[in-house]
């Protein structure tokens, strides 16, 4: 079975470390002979048995390379998209308009952690006046995931923006079944005209909304829910509200 990637450039890396403890004249790799070749391969294997601890060195500091490659990437992305994610004119924006932080965060309201992210979110915007949080629709898990991000953006289209965070802080919590029925009567219940926000879930201007998040999620490498951006940060995945609030930390700190 051939090696991962990671683990072949781990042996390599590896075997560049063991020739070092080479004699100089052996190092010219590109004119050997057979023999000699041989020979290496010999000196490097006995090096690794005898020091296996230099392979954990070197997966260590390999990690700690394409985080760190990772990390510069998502800045990279961030900047080039930055207009599309901080200002597009359509997402919704929760806690201070204007506060000096701001968070992004992409969301599939059949997705279980981003509802555990939802509890996150509002204890963290109740501790800190001070974050600006953007909602992205992204249904990408199901019909129902779809059905309800329509639903939600065709309110706000409708109604305003009091309107879809009241219907959105619902539908993240929603359990069960998910059916147009069922969103109107839900919409209903908030005294909101569901049968009109259910005609406009297909509105041209929805559909051209949740086109544009799905484009920049792609672009932003996005794969799953819930994701944030977090200033220049991108961070994919739950996290919890102290890991949350130490990335803001580290964040203004940096400004």
């Amino acid at each position: 079975m051939p090696f991962p990637f990671s683990l072949r450039k781990a042996a390599l890396t590896a075997t560049m470390i063991a020739a070092t403890a080479l004699p100089a004249s052996a190092l010219d790799l590109t004119n050997l002979s057979d023999d000699e070749r041989n020979a290496l391969r010999d000196e490097i294997r006995a090096y690794l048995l005898e020091n296996p601890e230099v392979m954990i060195e070197v997966f260590a500091e390999l990690e700690q390379r394409q985080a760190q490659e990772q990390v510069e990437q998502d800045k990279t992305l961030v900047q080039v998209n930055a207009e599309a994610i901080f200002n597009d004119g359509f997402s919704h924006v929760m806690g201070n308009p204007d506060g000096d932080y701001t968070i992004v965060e992409f969301v599939d309201y059949q997705c279980g952690f981003c509802r555990k992210a939802h509890t996150v979110l509002q204890d963290l915007l109740a501790a800190d006046g001070n974050i600006r949080l953007i909602l992205k629709e992204f249904p990408i898990l199901s019909e129902a995931s779809l059905m309800s991000a329509q639903f939600a953006i065709s309110a706000q289209q409708l109604f305003g923006a009091e309107a879809y965070e009241v219907l959105h802080n619902e539908l993240i919590t929603l359990r069960g079944n998910v059916t147009e029925a069922r969103l109107v009567e839900l919409a209903d219940d908030l005294e909101l005209d569901g049968a009109a926000i259910a005609a406009g879930m297909n509105s041209p201007e929805v559909q051209r909304i949740l086109t544009e998040n799905r484009e920049l999620g792609k672009r932003l490498q996005v794969t799953g829910t819930p994701a944030f951006v977090m200033q220049d940060t991108m961070a994919r995945g739950f996290m919890e509200l102290e890991q949350m609030q130490q990335i803001i930390s580290a964040g203004r700190a940096a400004q």
